[in-house]
């Protein structure tokens, strides 16, 4: 939609917003609940440009935004769809004001992988960070087992080959520290990946021997988890953040 160009029924706009059905709206209205540039509505099918007209709903101002960007910190335990007739989605963590503009997943993380989800509805946007031609930048942290070394950033550095022959863009593999658990040596690592294989990170970890303990995606292109973020919670993305992205 080019701002300040059309305008939309007052009751369409707000019904985009989630405010309500058309038929509560018309009630809204008929209670003179809805002002529209400081004066009562007498009909919910007057018009208005979203962008540049001053609606109220009970004396509060209404923001219209065609798309919405949410930064979600992902727990384990939900899957990245929009629906699921056995787990919890993302979409389920969202309240109502949020999921009326039918957002979904910028690509997935696994059920027990944590960490930055984008949900949108701007499909083009999600195609642009998603399309294998961007190489758009992800990186993860990770507890991977056992000692992780030079060898390891070199072999990554150049593809390693997976499970299926698949040889992956290179990678970049950085230590990040070294403990134990019971069962012995764990490395701490981040590694940022262009593509998004299915399992790739795990699978890459496989390709040299050893295995993902604990998994968060931290970034992806420009775009920082924000860590003051708990895990499950979400907020929309920051104009400067959006930027970014774009």
């Amino acid at each position: 939609m080019n701002k300040g160009k059309k305008t939309q029924r007052v009751d369409k706009i707000l019904g985009h917003l989630g405010i309500g059905s058309r038929a509560d709206l018309k009630k809204m209205v008929k209670q003179g609940r809805v002002s529209l540039n400081g004066q009562v509505l007498k009909d919910s099918g007057a018009q208005a440009d979203p962008y540049m007209d001053r609606i109220e709903v009970d004396g509060e101002p209404v923001f219209y935004r065609e798309f919405i960007y949410i930064m979600l910190h992902k727990p384990a335990g939900v899957i990245s769809a929009t629906e699921d007739t056995r787990d919890r989605t993302v979409i389920d963590l969202l309240p109502d004001k949020y999921k009326v503009f039918n957002p979904f997943p910028v690509g997935r993380l696994d059920k027990d992988t944590e960490g930055l989800l984008l949900l949108t509805n701007d499909g083009q946007l999600a195609h642009d960070l998603l399309s294998p031609r961007k190489h758009v930048p992800k990186t993860y942290y990770a507890d991977v087992r056992g000692l992780i070394g030079e060898d390891e950033v070199v072999r990554f550095e150049q593809g390693v080959e997976l499970d299926d022959g698949y040889v992956t863009l290179p990678a970049k593999l950085v230590i990040t520290g070294q403990g134990h658990d019971g069962d012995g040596p764990v490395s701490r690592i981040l590694l940022t990946i262009s593509e998004g294989k299915f399992h790739q990170v795990k699978r890459m970890f496989e390709a040299v021997g050893s295995k993902v303990l604990y998994l968060k995606r931290v970034s992806m292109g420009r775009l920082a988890l924000d860590e003051a973020l708990p895990k499950g919670a979400f907020r929309e993305l920051t104009e400067d953040e959006l930027a970014l992205l774009r």
